[in-house]
């Protein structure tokens, strides 16, 4: 039997404020326990929230990046429930006016390439605190720095029909927000939390029973987690059994899933508008004025990189990934650097000091020079690739530090001889074929001139003596 899988994601996002949502502690990460809090965010009785003006306006970023339709009225109700980690009883959030409505994300899945992901809904809300099972031995503790961080709980429409498609949509989602400045997206964190609903059904009949998977805690997990479900779900559909509606907790060590509880419904919450906080009311002038502050974002990049500069398809989606990247890439080409000679090094040795590092290492001015200096022949290639590890080390001067390690191509002919000669000794099988016709092996007699000349000698000064040593003229 065939089974259609059928994900929605909740997407739970730490808005980049310095201050909780409705009081002003710290949200800084890492802080002792319990040091970050007030009466507000501890729910003290006679304590009143005020809500982050910060916070609703990366909020209505977030909502324009991902095309939703800004509400000019929204409310804050009370989700009722109660456990350690929640002072007050209950958590303020949004539920039948949310702050946004509407909008899409265009997602590159691995199987059904461009798919639109229909987004339900963004709303605000304040974030628990943490309960802790392995500070005290046999106990829980409880940290409350949490409590009142405000975040942004994006819900996708069930338009995910796999787990690498669920993957894919984060990895897109998050890059979208670090793009609009909305989160840094540290799931290391927490300022990036998922939870995972599942279905199965036959395909084009009607949605199945889902299963929610809470507190995922990395994109691997969420796609692992989705996995064990899919395949849990399944096993029960072709034996004749029925999926039974729960939240379940993902176990990373075994693979496996195991039921947390049954799952609530939004009567359980029993919501109803908080009586502390009025509706929340924004001008359509400042909902326009905040559309108006959101940055080029990666999919107008990448298009923009492909028309402007002629790169491929794969090549601008990964300068496009990060902001840091395509300004990077950018600047040098404004520095006189050509836009594919710019790419290959951005992506190639630029790359990978940038993911060891988080920062390119190489200024792209001098960058722009060393690309001048193999463009104007007086480094090799791969002699050029020597001088950026260097200058990504210690820094300097292209052209000084290429004079320093001994660099700069050599277009005198008797050095030129010398390596020719001493090449044509140590290779007389390839030498002999290449006068018997084999002319292709010019290329590779090239190269280990250019091997034993440790990249010194000027590959186009090279070839020409090659060709007359090889043809016995001297």
């Amino acid at each position: 039997m065939s089974w259609e899988t059928v994900i929605g994601l909740e997407v739970h996002v730490q808005l980049a404020t310095r201050s909780k949502m409705f009081c002003a502690c710290s949200t800084a990460f890492g802080n002792p326990p319990n040091t970050n809090v007030c009466p507000v965010c501890l729910g003290l009785p006679g304590a009143l929230p005020v809500p982050n003006r910060e916070a609703i306006r990366l909020a209505v970023r977030a909502a324009h990046a991902l095309g939703g339709d800004v509400r000019e009225r929204s409310i804050f109700a009370r989700k009722n429930y109660f456990y350690p980690d929640l002072p007050k009883g209950y958590q303020i959030s949004q539920f039948d006016e949310p702050l946004s409505k509407g909008g899409q994300l265009p997602v590159e899945t691995p199987t059904r390439g461009t798919v639109e992901i229909a987004i339900e809904r963004l709303h605000v809300e304040e974030d628990a605190g943490k309960s802790l099972h392995d500070r005290i031995p046999g106990k829980t503790a409880v940290d409350l720095n949490r409590a009142g961080v405000p975040l942004a709980e994006i819900v996708s429409g069930p338009d995910l029909r796999s787990p690498a498609e669920a993957r894919a949509y984060l990895v897109t989602i998050k890059q979208l927000l670090i793009y609009a400045g909305v989160s840094e997206c540290s799931m290391e964190k927490g300022s990036l939390r998922v939870d995972a609903n599942i279905s199965l059904r036959r395909a084009g009949a009607g949605f199945g029973t889902k299963t929610e998977i809470k507190n995922l805690n990395s994109f691997a997990n969420v796609e692992r987690a989705l996995e064990a479900e899919q395949e849990r779900q399944a096993g029960l559909l072709e034996r004749g059994e029925r999926v039974t509606q729960m939240t379940l907790l993902f176990n990373a060590g075994t693979g496996e899933v195991r039921p947390m509880r049954s799952k609530e419904e939004s009567h359980d919450y029993r919501y109803f508008p908080d009586p502390d906080l009025p509706p929340l009311v924004l001008s359509r002038a400042w909902i326009e004025e905040i559309r108006g502050e959101l940055p080029e974002l990666p999919a107008q990049k990448r298009s923009r990189l492909m028309a402007e500069y002629g790169l491929s398809g794969y090549d601008a989606g990964v300068l496009a990934s990060e902001r840091a990247i395509a300004d990077y890439f950018e600047t040098v080409v404004r520095g006189g650097a050509a836009a594919k000679t710019a790419a290959n090094w951005v992506l190639g040795d630029g790359m990978t000091g940038y993911n060891a590092a988080g920062t390119f290492q190489v200024k792209a001015e001098d960058l722009v020079a060393l690309i001048r200096l193999v463009e104007q022949g007086i480094v090799s290639h791969q002699a050029a690739k020597k001088v950026y590890a260097e200058l990504a080390l210690a820094g300097g001067h292209p052209q000084a530090v290429a004079e320093r390690l001994g660099l700069i191509q050599v277009r005198d002919e008797s050095a030129l001889e010398g390596w020719v000669d001493e090449v044509i000794a140590a290779h007389p099988n390839e030498a002999g074929r290449y006068r018997a016709g084999e002319t292709k092996l010019l290329g590779f007699l090239t190269g280990q001139v250019m091997k034993t000349s440790q990249g010194k000698a000027d590959p186009k000064g090279v070839q020409p003596v090659l060709v007359r040593k090889l043809s016995g003229q001297g």
